[in-house]
């Protein structure tokens, strides 16, 4: 900082548009929507951005500049000036009104002016605010700006990828940009050109070349006075285009004289209009957002309610308060009533028995259902009405209260609905109760409904009923080791939370039912969700046997294993070094070592040594593969050896997971608290970790069953590409019979290189691969996976057209559909945008493949379960592993189970062609698979 610049006087400039940009793409592979599907990631990212500038910052003075959509003095000068850039995505321009909204609640001046771009108005106020004293902070992620960088203005680059914030002054520049002074960036830009926005530079001239130019030479001025010294197609694409790179200089200058007034007091930084920001995040649904504003408070007159029944008047009944954003608890009419003796409980159980259904809520001391007790039971089967059944506190006498609705819980007439409900069903087990009949769960409805957005019961309740219900911190307080449970809530607050909850997902239940058939999904929803809910409960109470002692010998293995690599790095490496630090790593094998001349560094200045780095060099010395083989072991032995052990039940001596049918948008099961699915199979020392899943006893087998290539197969149903049904048919190896007909070659003559190419270029194919990922993927070059591209769909056209069907009902309904109905909704999929509309594309093709698979191992899972219920066999289903099932066999029984569950796989969904299972039986997972 010079010494005309003071600590008071600090002045943010912000870059609306690179900004609210970077916020969008942020979120393209996860885009966030309110319940109006108003996509609102930019809005987000946006005041995210905002919120960490002025918590961490506390900028004096900011605003933000616009680009105004007419034509600039850059036009005028160079009529192509950005005429290739790609249309704004209709999404992003929604957004801009509601981002402008956004800094005009916060009070901050929103600065434009017609004819300059964004660029120009910082650089001029940048300018100003420095002869007055100023650091002035340019947030934008945009490297032109570099030019503009002296000891009181400085770049604010924001983090992207969890990265910290890069503040660039002069020294970054020079660093950054191998220059001795920023205004160099000029010649450097104007050298090397902008595809973005149509600045053409000069042919065959790119960054690189350009600061090594620019750093030997000083200016485009100076080297063309050395021209020279240049040789070759260089000299001769200089010399060619020299008036064109001049006047790519030209427009790379940011101007400092826009008429612009520099205006201290409107820049100077001033309280928010709390009312207008909570509007504004009420209506696009950042919840937490408006939680930190101030909340308003709304008196709430207390009235008795009295009506004569066996449960007496609720306590706390209010009048309907002054409406307010949204319904609640205090303004909303109410009866909710405890239940807490016999005459009680058999009066409530005499209503719901009569009941086409009710909807039940279980309140619990944990999430965790193996280890939580059950505090009460709530129930609701009429609109603003619902029960509260109190527990007590010692088991034996919980289960005698329970023991009274048990024949309410497996009435098979009975529909039960919650909201989540395979949780309270678990945690129902823990006390000898079976929850049957039909069940109805309204986030599992949501999420078939609405797949990409959220589906928990706060936002269910604000979305569809208007209506904020009371939070769970409330009664226990934040997560910590102070939280509370629900054992110590005061009676009275426990009725009125456990009654809400069942109350709203009965009103959430028959607000939400109509949009199942409305969307087509009502069969999906009745046929495979419903059914699933008790088989993976039932999965989940089974768990797995662990042989924990053989995972801490394999552990010392590991450990023994890591030391002998560590050592034989270090050797190759000719010194000591902390193999864990990339800041070590890095000079080693970039500047030591010599491995790649072309070496990137990281934001930070780092050698990048990440996998996908090392994975390309692999080839290029010795020591970086062992790198790669130790990194995979450290993590291997801390992710799953060591971490596995410690995650077995004390009391069932078994790994529980818990499976999730709400996560994955294309329909697929996700297992955590631990991730079971994720158990590596590719290499010889992952695999030893399967060895350590057993059989629950020397009596018992470990059963697997596979589907074989079942994304491919649904590929060759789906298209009816006669080449591909055709291999299937035949019991052919799909990726050599691909290999065949790419290649041109027999059957026989098929190498292991070029299966290996055909088999990746077959898994690609179905997630709309490209060349360039194709050879990233290969390690070969982009015109060899080009050619593997093109091979593939001149041998499998009717693929390529099956691709382009999907694309285009896409295009027409908004959404793709699986075999079953299952939806996965594209919003995107018009856009104008070639990235967000790419990424809509893949998904149109992989969604049906992937959905359908899902859809297909689901209900083999529910067939199969059924099946050995009605057979009374002791078989149990253990875990699901995308294509994979997996049992728990009493050996007496084997022969009859694997003859179920082949039938059942097999015969899930009939497509066309035979789904082939593999299935294997041993002592353990290694041995089954």
């Amino acid at each position: 900082m010079s010494d005309t610049a003071t600590p008071d006087k600090r002045l943010f400039l912000l870059d609306a548009y690179a900004l609210i940009y970077r916020s969008y793409f942020a979120f393209i592979r996860n885009p966030r929507y309110n319940s109006k599907g108003l996509n609102t990631s930019a809005m987000l990212g946006f005041t995210n951005t905002l919120e960490m500038l002025l918590s961490k910052e506390k900028p004096t003075h900011v605003a933000v500049v616009f680009d105004v959509h007419a034509p600039t003095f850059r036009h005028k000068m160079y009529e192509p000036y950005k005429a290739n850039r790609e249309e704004m995505p209709e999404d992003l321009r929604k957004a801009i009104p509601w981002v402008r909204k956004i800094i005009e609640a916060y009070n901050i001046p929103i600065l434009e002016k017609e004819g300059f771009e964004a660029d120009d108005v910082i650089g001029t106020l940048a300018k100003k605010a420095e002869q007055e004293g100023y650091t002035t902070y340019m947030m934008t992620p945009d490297k032109d700006y570099a030019q503009l960088v002296s000891d009181n203005i400085l770049m604010y680059k924001p983090g992207r990828g969890g990265n910290e914030v890069e503040i660039w002054g002069t020294n970054e520049v020079k660093e950054n940009f191998e220059i001795e002074t920023p205004d160099q960036v000029i010649d450097i830009l104007g050298l090397m050109g902008d595809t973005a926005d149509n600045i053409p530079g000069c042919p065959g001239i790119g960054p690189k070349t350009a600061m090594k130019l620019i750093g030997k030479y000083g200016s485009i001025d100076n080297l063309y006075a050395n021209i020279d010294d240049l040789k070759g197609k260089q000299k001769e694409n200089l010399q060619q285009n020299e008036e064109q790179v001049r006047l790519s200089r030209e427009l790379v200058v940011i101007i400092q004289d826009v008429p612009v007034e520099f205006d201290e007091a409107s820049l100077t930084m001033a309280d928010p209009d709390w009312a207008a920001l909570k509007e504004i995040f009420t209506e696009l649904e950042f919840r937490s957002m408006v939680q930190k504003m101030e909340p308003a408070k709304a008196a709430v007159a207390d009235a008795a309610f009295e009506q004569g029944t066996l449960f007496g008047a609720p306590e706390t009944a209010p009048e309907l308060a002054p409406a307010t954003d949204l319904a609640n608890i205090e303004n909303t009419q109410h009866e909710y009533y405890l239940v807490e003796n016999a005459m009680q409980r058999a009066s409530l159980k005499a209503e719901l028995s009569v009941q086409e259904e009710f909807c039940f809520d279980t309140e619990t001391t944990g999430l965790d259902t193996s280890k939580a007790e059950l505090v009460c039971l709530s129930f609701a089967f009429r609109k603003g009405e619902a029960f509260c059944v109190t527990l007590p506190e010692k088991r034996e006498e919980a289960l005698k209260v329970l023991e009274e609705f048990r024949l309410i819980f497996e009435d098979e007439n009975i529909r039960k609905i919650g909201q989540n409900i395979k949780y309270d069903i678990l945690m129902l087990k823990q006390y000898g109760m079976e929850v049957k009949g039909p069940l109805y769960d309204t986030m599992i409805a949501h999420y078939l409904i609405q797949p990409e957005l959220r589906h928990n019961l706060d936002y269910l309740c604000e979305t569809y009923l208007g209506y904020r219900k009371v939070e769970t911190e409330e009664l226990i307080g934040k997560k910590g080791k102070n939280q509370k449970t629900m054992r110590h809530v005061p009676v009275e607050k426990l009725r009125d939370y456990a009654c809400e909850d069942a109350d709203l997902t009965l009103q959430l239940k028959l607000a939400i039912d109509g949009d199942l058939d409305k969307t087509g999904v009502r069969s999906v929803f009745e046929e495979i969700e419903m059914p699933l809910i008790p088989v993976l409960a039932d999965m989940e109470v089974a768990g797995v046997t662990l042989n924990t002692k053989a995972l801490d010998e394999y552990a010392e293995v590991l450990r023994k294993q890591l030391i002998e690599l560590e050592a034989e790095i270090k050797e190759l490496a000719g010194e000591d070094f902390n193999l864990s630090s990339p800041k070590q790593l890095g000079p080693i094998l970039f500047e030591k070592l010599k491995i790649d001349s072309k070496a990137k560094m990281t934001k930070t200045k780092q050698y990048s040594t990440s996998e996908d780095v090392l994975i390309k060099l692999v080839d290029k010395h010795p020591i970086v593969g062992k790198i790669l083989d130790f990194r995979g072991l450290k993590k291997l032995l801390s992710t799953y050896v060591e971490a596995l052990p410690q995650l077995v039940d004390a009391k069932t001596g078994k790994i529980h997971t818990t499976y999730n049918q709400t996560i994955a948008a294309t329909g697929r099961l996700s297992s955590t608290n631990p991730n079971l699915q994720n158990i590596p199979i590719r290499d010889e020392n992952g695999r030893e970790i399967r060895r350590a899943f057993t059989a629950s006893d020397d009596e018992h087998l470990f059963l697997s069953a596979d589907y074989s290539q079942i994304e491919l197969r649904i590929m060759a149903a789906l298209s009816k590409d006669e080449h591909m049904l055709e291999a299937f048919r035949n019991k052919q190896d799909i990726h050599a019979a691909t290999a065949a007909k790419i290649y041109k070659v027999p059957l026989e003559e098929v190498t292991s290189d070029m299966r290996r190419k055909a088999k990746t270029a077959n898994f690609g194919i179905i997630y709309g691969i490209s060349a360039f990922g194709l050879s990233e993927r290969l390690n070969i070059p982009r015109t060899e996976a080009k050619q593997l591209i093109d091979g593939y769909f001149e041998n499998f056209s009717r693929v390529k057209e099956y691709m382009d069907e999907c694309i285009q009902v896409a295009r027409d309904k908004g959404y793709v559909e699986t075999i079953r109905g299952r939806r996965r909704y594209l919003k995107d999929i018009n856009s104008a945008n070639a990235v967000v509309r790419g990424v809509a594309e893949r998904n149109a093709i992989n969604a049906p493949i992937q959905g359908s698979a899902a859809d297909i191992i689901k209900l083999a899972m529910i067939n199969i379960w059924k099946e050995l219920n009605r057979n009374k066999l002791e078989a149990k289903m253990l875990l699901q592993v995308h294509d994979e099932l997996n049992f728990d066999v009493p050996k007496s029984e084997l022969e009859q189970v694997k003859q179920i569950v082949k039938e059942q796989m097999e015969h899930a969904v009939e497509v066309g062609l035979p789904l082939d299972v593999e299935m294997n039986a041993g002592q353990n997972w290694l041995e089954a698979h």
